[in-house]
């Protein structure tokens, strides 16, 4: 509070002696001045450097993009003009009269405002905004106030202790404002080097996973480095924690590391992949819909979320029904009346299912096959090859099914149900 109002009598003290003096108010003539021609200036060429520099509402290229983004300072335009006519001033009233503190105040303030429209009308809503408002005004507050080197020198000389770790309180400042503009930073790029390497469609979906954790790996240490380094934290340390990271893997994370490294093997190998089918030893099964460090994501034909340790895509039997949409074959079972010409029947139903849009013809066509004689009916199966996976059984199997019925309706041949003969010993006689 001492050094506060010390602070405040000597601002007194300064604002009285400006106002005493000749070459002081001369010096708020020049502020006027430049003022007002940086308002004049700003009106003349606002208007044409917005409509110079606007691209038409259609237009996506890359200039177009980098003259929208330069338009967005437009609101700066006058306060740096009055800091950019200030600074002149200064240089002729230095030159001129051997001082220029009034003046040099005044180029201060320009600055301020400048950073207020910045954080004010150019920021865009969330964090930076909040940085700005938070970090950047009250940085720039104190140096229009020209007090900015005696706060860094007492939060320089104020001690902060965690531990045996000893900060400075404005280490510790400038740690979290790095900080935080880091990750943040971290985490835009991070999501723009992702929907990059997601677009690149000529790399398979297990090389774009793989490349994604690696870019976010790297972005993410670079910032904690930096960090350290801006923070004046010896790196070494590092070297210490990892050591102790290490014992606490070998300990008690061994499964953690080990779905951790299985997921970079499947990613690395690409035999199993996002959009795949598959099923494990475990009875899991469905459509491979996301791969973290940590496990895959299966979703099931019901809609249901099954998450898999990675480990067990290593370490246990993995049946693979798909491949981005190859070919699987499916078979139907139907029977037919003993009364039936059997000989007839795989002509009938290879052409009827073979007639349906989804049926391939290659690798093979339908095969009707002869499976054997049942206590009621002879029983055969059709063998068909799709394009993708069955809908547990039900978005092909069923139009199949449809497809045999009516054939063999429509060629008179039944399909039996059980009969059953009963036998009456020592019934009565009627």
């Amino acid at each position: 509070m001492e050094q506060l109002k010390g602070w405040i009598s000597d601002a007194y003290d300064t604002a009285l002696g400006w106002l005493s003096s000749p070459a002081a108010l001369s010096q708020f003539g020049l502020l006027v001045v430049a003022y007002v021609a940086a308002r004049l200036l700003a009106r003349r060429f606002a208007p044409e450097l917005e409509r110079r520099l606007t691209p038409s509402p259609e237009a996506v290229h890359l200039l177009a993009r980098l003259r929208r983004f330069v338009l967005q300072f437009l609101p700066l335009l006058l306060p740096l003009l009055a800091y950019a006519l200030t600074a002149l001033g200064e240089g002729l009233t230095r030159a001129t009269f051997g001082s220029g503190d009034v003046i040099a105040f005044g180029k201060r303030v320009f600055l301020f405002l400048a950073a207020f429209e910045f954080v004010r009308r150019v920021l865009p809503p969330g964090f930076l905004k909040l940085m700005g408002r938070y970090a950047l005004l009250p940085v720039m507050g104190l140096n229009a106030l020209g007090v900015l080197d005696e706060v860094t020198a007492y939060l320089d000389a104020a001690q902060v202790n965690l531990g045996n770790i000893q900060f400075t309180a404005l280490a510790l400042i400038r740690g979290l404002i790095a900080g935080s503009l880091l990750f943040w930073l971290g985490s835009w790029s991070n999501r723009q080097s992702s929907g990059y390497i997601k677009a690149q469609q000529d790399l398979r979906p297990a090389t774009r996973e793989l490349a994604i954790k690696a870019s976010e790996v790297a972005i993410f240490g670079a910032a904690f480095l930096l960090l350290m380094s801006i923070m004046g934290i010896d790196l070494t340390a590092i070297a210490v924690i990892g050591g102790a990271l290490g014992v606490g893997i070998g300990l008690g994370l061994q499964q953690i590391a080990a779905n951790f490294v299985s997921g970079i093997i499947l990613l690395l190998e690409g035999q199993t992949t996002v959009g795949d089918y598959v099923e494990l030893d475990g009875g899991e099964k469905g459509t491979i819909v996301k791969m973290t460090a940590r496990a895959c994501i299966l979703e099931t034909f019901d809609g249901k979320w099954i998450v898999v340790p990675n480990e067990h895509f290593i370490t246990s039997r993995v049946v693979n029904y798909s491949d981005q949409g190859s070919a699987n074959r499916y078979e139907a079972l139907f029977s037919v009346s003993y009364d039936t010409d059997i000989n007839r029947v795989p002509e009938i139903i290879e052409a009827a299912v073979g007639a349906l849009s989804f049926v391939l013809k290659e690798p093979d066509g339908p095969d009707c096959e002869l499976r054997g004689f049942g206590e009621s009916s002879v029983d055969f199966a059709v063998e068909y090859w799709v394009a993708g996976i069955d809908d547990g059984k039900n978005k092909y199997g069923s139009p199949v099914l449809f497809a045999i019925w009516n054939a063999l309706r429509e060629a008179g041949i039944e399909m039996p149900y059980p009969h059953r003969v009963v036998e009456l010993r020592n019934a009565p006689s009627a």
